[in-house]
């Protein structure tokens, strides 16, 4: 889960297809024979045509030496000579000697909606946490089905979509409660209308299959992939449906895989999560009050943001900021642990009378077009995959009821959180049952990455996945809470993916690792 969609969620969050076998996998998976055949076709095609690779066009922002193309897929599986669509791909090949090749590494950074295509410059950029890994790897990303350049879908005008400000998500009476259901309603009904002809297979299996696809159009025998957040659940699906395809694979930041939790009660998990994050950041933030004179401690830091909330709720500030705004900038900080000085240094100067950095981080850029097209589309797929992916609740009594208990101990993101998900109970297409994640032959070991106090996907996620993947390694890092662990430097867990992506070493056990140094404040 992760947060695509305004920044809101994980990756993550009516007749559904039948579950039947996969033939690969002998898990439920939705879908079933037709499919599984279809994606033999499809891939067998796509090794024959490779990728046609070539500089990247001007305006994707993606400079030599990184080279884009297409691989071509079917639309729906069940007809894989029906109508096709076009991923995007892109590449930066292996710096190292032809001998220390090893082939293309995938990567998903999670959503659903979730744009991979800036993966190959952590090569020309030179990170230095990648160096080792960029010799043996081209590293590959992709805009999933639905993104980006991969034929993107829509739910409203990307320009009516940005502006602001918007409701207050937390409402104050029944009458707020059905203006955001309205809201709701004619989003679900603006997919439909904009985008109707996707929908029925924007799924997570879909992307998988897609992904296979990927993997035979680059000449690849078995999956490299590292997948991150909503990318777990991607990979687990993966693992699922393709297990004897699997060489090496990574993922961090793990969604709970459980059918039970596929997306509704995930998103209520999530919630918890965000709280206990939320009030980490409190605590340091009070912790550094002679850097940032918001509160000495975190109950005083809280009324500071109860106090900012009412403030912008009575009136805007800069008339474009108002509480939505506001929580889709401040939940960066138990999102990100690199979010933390740069949140509360713009709420230090907004309280010290300089209301600029809040405006400039918090409020929309109207005159930012292609951002704002960015956002509309990252926010459709998001919804579109987690309405696709499962059965959701269509009685609203049941997200009242749910939400409302939740909100009186978790109140950071919970009514947030549930618009963001609302017009899945009304949505135009089918909802398919959850897979049922797991492999317990034919898969190489999974390395599993997670930090104890992450928001956006909670650790028992992790514990979760590595039950249902036999073999599979766990590294936890204690005490830590940052969202996507193997991009942060902490040594422990640095050296332990180079290690298994180099040479294809786990532990014996699996390892806990001590947390990565905390920010340092600053202004």
């Amino acid at each position: 889960m992760a947060g695509a969609a305004g920044g809101v969620v994980t990756g993550v969050l009516i007749a559904g297809a039948l579950a039947a076998p996969s033939a690969s996998a002998g898990q439920a998976v939705p879908g079933g024979a037709a499919e599984a055949r279809g994606v033999k076709i499809a891939a067998d095609r796509a090794a024959e045509a490779g990728i046609d690779w070539q500089d990247c066009p001007a305006d994707w922002g993606l400079a030599k030496p990184i080279q884009c193309g297409y691989v071509s897929v079917p639309l729906d599986y069940a007809k894989p000579n029906g109508r096709q669509i076009k991923i995007a791909v892109d590449r930066a090949t292996s710096t190292g000697t032809p001998e220390e090749r090893q082939g293309a590494l995938v990567y998903n950074p999670g959503g659903p909606g979730g744009s991979g295509m800036r993966f190959p410059t952590r090569v020309t950029n030179k990170n230095p946490l990648w160096t080792k890994t960029s010799k043996a790897y081209d590293f590959v990303g992709f805009d999933p089905r639905g993104v980006g350049h991969s034929t993107p879908i829509s739910c409203v005008d990307p320009q009516e979509y940005a502006k602001g400000p918007k409701l207050d998500p937390v409402p104050d009476s029944e009458a707020d409660k059905r203006v955001q259901r309205k809201i709701a309603k004619d989003y679900a009904l603006g997919c439909k209308q904009r985008s109707g002809w996707m929908l029925p297979h924007m799924t997570t299996p879909n992307t998988v299959r897609d992904i296979d696809v990927i993997r035979a159009a680059l000449g690849e025998k078995k999956l490299n992939y590292l997948g991150v957040s909503y990318g777990t659940y991607i990979g687990g699906v993966y693992a699922t449906l393709f297990p004897t395809h699997v060489r090496r694979m990574i993922v961090d930041s793990v969604v709970n895989p459980a059918q039970e939790k596929i997306w509704y009660q995930a998103n209520l998990d999530q919630d918890v999560a965000f709280e206990m994050r939320w009030n980490d950041w409190k605590a340091w933030v009070a912790k550094n009050d002679a850097v940032y004179h918001i509160g000495d401690t975190p109950e005083k830091v809280q009324k500071q943001w109860e106090t900012l909330r009412a403030t912008a709720k009575a009136k805007p500030i800069g008339g474009v900021v108002g509480p939505a705004e506001l929580l889709g900038f401040f939940q960066s900080a138990p999102y990100y642990d690199s979010a933390w000085t740069s949140v509360a240094a713009a709420w230090s100067a907004y309280l010290a009378g300089d209301d600029k950095p809040l405006i400039e981080n918090a409020a929309t850029d109207m005159s930012d077009t292609a951002g704002n097209i960015a956002s509309e589309n990252s926010n459709a797929v998001y919804t579109a995959v987690e309405c696709a992916d499962s059965q959701w609740p269509t009685s609203w009594s049941k997200w009242d009821r749910d939400n409302t208990k939740l909100h009186k101990d978790y109140p950071f993101l919970t009514w947030s959180n549930a618009w963001m998900n609302l017009p899945c109970a009304t949505w135009h297409a089918p909802q398919q049952t959850p897979v049922k994640v797991g492999a317990d032959k034919g898969l190489s070991p999974v390395l599993i990455v997670q930090s104890t106090r992450d928001a956006a996907t909670p650790y028992e996620g992790a514990v979760e996945l590595h039950k249902r993947l036999k073999g599979s390694r766990l590294i936890t890092e204690k005490d830590a809470g940052s969202h996507g662990v193997t991009g942060l430097v902490n040594s422990c867990i640095n050296d332990r993916v180079d290690a298994y992506l180099l040479n294809g070493t786990v532990d014996a056990k699996d390892v806990t690792c001590a947390p990565h140094a905390t920010p340092q404040p600053k202004k």
